[in-house]
Parts: structure tokens; C-alpha cells; sequence
């Protein structure tokens, strides 16, 4: 036997021209007119239509379809006299443990404490903006107010009040938190 008279088992089988005569002729299987019948025919998903109208909110990591707000959480001082007791510190990391205020996507948010309210009790409150009449009544009952200078306070829509200019600024670092939170553990151990 020579290199010229190899021949295999099984010959090539040839591939299926369609639409050329033949078995399929024609439509060549694609059936009618139509989108369907033409070459290369996808049809865009519905779904991606109502993907594409969501909103999205852009550089966070995480697509959470919710408004990204610096607003600051409001605290009467009527709450204060109700859940705290007399020389107690007031700051936002003790509201979250006490269940006064929630944390945003894991984030203390920014607490302001409004003069709504009787203050007999003392309170020593820090890390918290407050307004001129709540600093006043606090400071009447013997109380003290000790901000930090480095927060400046979110402007809000609409008019602004009075108060809104008394504001102390504050800013709580993440080091003051963990150190709050060791103090507040260990006085109640």
C-alpha cells in the first residue's frame, strides 16, 4: 500500500447548503417573512428595557437604589429627659446603643439636638450640633455642651429657622467612637 491509496473509514461529511436548492430551499427553515427570518436576528430583551430605567447611583460600590443623605438626625430635648438620667453623657454612639437613633448603611450619622422640651436633668452631651434654645436650657439645668469645630453642618432645603444659626459644628472621628464605646462598656461592667 502506498501514501497515495489511504483512504479513511469514514469520508468527510459534507455541511448542509441551505436556501441554494436541495433540502431547504426557499426560506431555507426560517419560515416566513418577517424579523424572525432574517440573518443574524436577536431581539433586545424586555427585562434590559426596565434595567436601563433604573436609577443608579454612581461610585458608591454598591448599587442601592436610595438617596445618599448628610442630613442630620433630630433629637427633642423631651427625649433626652425621658431616656437618660442625671450626669449621663449624651453622644451619637450612647443614642444608637439606647435605640434613640439608627445607624445609615453602617454609617453614625450626624445628630442634632433641638431645645423641644423641659430639661431638669443634667447632661453632659458631646459630638452632637445643637440648637441655641436646647445649649441655653441645658446650660440652665447645669449641664455642658462640648462640640467639635470641625463639622460643618449640611445646609437643608426650604427657610431656615432662628435656631438654625446657633448650630454648633461637630465632626466624630472614628477614633473617638471606638474610645466611647470602650468607656461605655467598662462603666457598665
Amino acid at each position: 500500500m502506498q501514501f497515495h491509496q489511504l483512504r479513511r473509514d469514514t469520508p468527510n461529511r459534507k455541511r448542509m447548503t441551505v436556501a441554494r436548492g436541495g433540502k431547504r430551499g426557499k426560506t431555507a427553515g426560517r419560515g416566513g417573512k418577517g424579523q424572525s427570518a432574517r440573518a443574524g436576528n436577536k431581539r433586545r430583551p424586555e427585562w434590559r428595557d426596565v434595567i436601563k430605567k433604573l436609577p443608579k447611583l454612581r461610585g458608591r460600590g454598591v448599587n442601592q437604589n436610595k438617596p445618599i443623605t448628610d442630613e442630620l438626625v433630630v433629637i427633642n430635648t423631651a427625649v433626652l429627659e425621658a431616656n437618660f438620667l442625671a450626669n449621663e453623657a449624651v453622644t451619637p454612639t450612647i443614642l444608637i446603643e439606647k435605640g434613640l437613633i439608627s445607624t445609615t448603611s453602617g454609617i453614625i450619622p450626624f445628630v442634632k439636638i433641638l431645645g423641644d422640651g423641659e430639661v431638669t436633668k443634667v447632661f453632659n452631651i458631646s459630638g452632637c450640633a445643637i440648637s441655641g434654645s436646647a445649649k441655653e436650657k441645658i446650660e440652665k439645668a447645669g449641664g455642658s455642651v462640648a462640640a467639635l469645630a470641625s463639622r460643618v453642618v449640611p445646609k437643608r432645603k426650604g427657610p431656615s429657622s432662628e435656631n438654625d444659626k446657633n448650630i454648633i459644628p461637630v465632626k466624630v472621628s472614628k477614633k473617638e467612637v471606638r474610645k466611647e464605646k470602650k468607656e461605655t462598656k467598662s462603666s457598665h461592667e
